[in-house]
């Protein structure tokens, strides 16, 4: 019985010289703080308004760190909202984003965002091609319909392939005998 209180002692002893848990760092990219980001954490609201009403809705608010943000919008075809916000960059840079966001998605337009690359002229023509076979009526909606296909179907099911002159397969050695 002592010897139990004398090793409960021990342990209990290293246990408390032990450092405490450290999680691994590996992998872990070290990243150093932003240069703005005391300024910006500690910013004060300069301005703040919020309206809401039968007709919509408008919010808007200044920091003293420069940032500033507005958004109205309205419920028409679900939300229908215009705004924008800027702020300043760590490299000092005023950077500005106005946006409308609808039924058509969420469209950012800023000086610094990228642009997408110009549509390829062969899809710029399967979409013109679409659009004229819409209006004239002609809604392909991606299902398989044999009277779509017939010709093209019948033509491949009739198609064989040529036959190639395959060399014969090699014989096997025999294992030699001992």
């Amino acid at each position: 019985m002592e010897l139990m209180i004398v090793l409960a002692l021990v342990s209990a002893a290293a246990a408390g010289a032990l450092p405490g848990y450290v999680p691994p760092l590996a992998g872990l990219a070290y990243q150093p703080a932003r240069a703005r980001a005391a300024l910006d954490r500690s910013a004060a609201v300069l301005r703040s308004v919020s309206d809401q009403n039968e007709l919509g809705y408008h919010w808007a608010y200044d920091t003293e760190n420069g940032i500033q943000a507005e958004e109205t919008g309205r419920e028409a075809n679900g939300i229908q909202a215009a705004g924008g916000y800027s702020y300043t960059g760590d490299d000092g840079q005023l950077y500005s984003v106005r946006y409308t966001a609808d039924v058509n998605g969420f469209q950012p337009v800023g000086a610094h965002l990228p642009t997408p690359p110009p549509v390829p002229e062969a899809i710029a023509k399967a979409l013109q091609e679409n659009a004229r076979d819409e209006a004239a009526g002609i809604f392909d909606d991606g299902s398989y319909s044999d009277g779509k296909y017939e010709s093209g179907v019948f033509a491949a099911r009739a198609y064989t392939t040529p036959r190639q002159l395959l060399a014969p397969a090699p014989a096997f050695r025999q294992p030699y005998a001992f």
